[in-house]
C-alpha cells in the first residue's frame, strides 16, 4: 500500500485485507483526469456507496442513543452529522485531506481543503472499509469518529433547522424572506457539487457547498446566521417563542 494510504489506515486503526479499496477512496477524479491509466479508480463510485452505509450506521446510533426523542429532532442530528460541513470536521481530525491524490489544478485551487471535497472523500473512506470489513467494521469507525456528534446536547435553537432560523431572522430584521442564489454546479451527474450563497436585501451574507442544493443551502445559512451573531444578539433568535 503506498505511503498515504498506510498512515492513513493506521489513524483509522485498521489492517485492509483489500489495500486497493483505501488506495482508491484517497484518488480524486481531477487526478485520474490528470493521468489517464485504466488501473487508476476515482473514489466517486465509494461515494456514493458511503453515503448510504453513513446514512444507515448514523440514523441507527441515533435512534439507539436517544429513545426519547421524535423523528424530526433525529433527523435534525442526522443532518447535521453526515452535511457536507459536519463530514468535512470528521475527516478534518483524521488529517485526510493530506492523504488525498489531486490534480495539479486541483491542488492550486485549494480542492485539498474544500469542505466538499473532505466530506466526500471520507465517504469513500467509510465505503473502503465497509467493503472491506464488512457492516460491522464500518459501524464501529463511525460511531468511534462521530462520538462527540453523536452524543452530544442541542440547545434549544438547534431544534430549528438553520435555514428556518435565517428566516424568522431575516423577517424580524426586514420583514422579507432571505435569497438564495445557486453560484456553481460543479462534477458529473451523480456527483454534483454545489455553490450556493445567501443574501438578505442585496448583501451576501454566507456561502455554503455541498452535493445537493438544499444542502448547500443549509451551510450557507448557517454561515449567514455566524455572521449575524457576531453583529451582536437578536431577539428574535435569543427567544424564539
Amino acid at each position: 500500500m503506498p505511503a498515504p494510504a498506510t498512515e492513513l489506515a493506521a489513524r483509522l486503526g485498521r489492517s485492509f485485507r483489500d489495500p486497493g479499496l483505501l488506495e482508491q477512496a484517497l484518488v480524486h477524479s481531477s487526478y485520474v483526469n490528470e493521468h489517464p491509466d485504466p488501473a487508476i479508480l476515482a473514489n466517486e463510485r465509494l461515494e456514493f456507496l458511503g453515503d448510504s452505509v453513513l446514512s444507515l450506521v448514523i440514523s441507527e446510533a441515533l435512534w439507539q442513543r436517544h429513545p426519547s426523542e421524535p423523528e424530526g429532532l433525529l433527523t435534525t442530528r442526522r443532518a447535521a452529522i453526515v452535511s457536507a460541513r459536519g463530514l468535512a470536521s470528521i475527516a478534518a481530525r483524521y488529517d485526510i485531506g493530506t492523504y488525498l491524490s489531486l490534480g495539479q489544478g486541483a491542488e492550486r485551487s485549494g480542492e485539498r481543503r474544500r469542505g466538499s471535497v473532505l466530506a466526500s472523500t471520507f465517504e469513500a473512506v467509510v465505503a473502503a472499509v465497509y467493503l472491506d470489513g464488512g457492516l460491522e467494521a464500518a459501524r464501529a469507525l463511525l460511531l468511534s469518529a462521530c462520538a462527540e456528534e453523536l452524543e452530544a446536547e442541542l440547545a434549544p435553537l438547534s431544534l430549528k433547522s438553520p435555514k428556518s432560523r435565517l428566516q424568522e431572522l431575516a423577517y424580524a430584521h426586514t420583514g422579507r424572506p432571505p435569497t438564495y442564489r445557486v453560484v456553481t454546479v460543479d462534477g458529473p451527474d451523480h456527483a454534483r457539487s454545489y455553490e450556493v450563497e445567501v443574501s438578505l436585501e442585496g448583501e451576501v451574507l454566507g456561502q455554503g457547498s455541498g452535493r445537493s442544493r438544499r444542502d448547500a443551502e443549509t451551510e450557507a445559512a448557517t454561515k449567514a446566521l455566524e455572521q449575524m451573531a457576531d453583529r451582536g444578539p437578536d431577539p428574535a433568535v435569543l427567544d424564539p417563542s
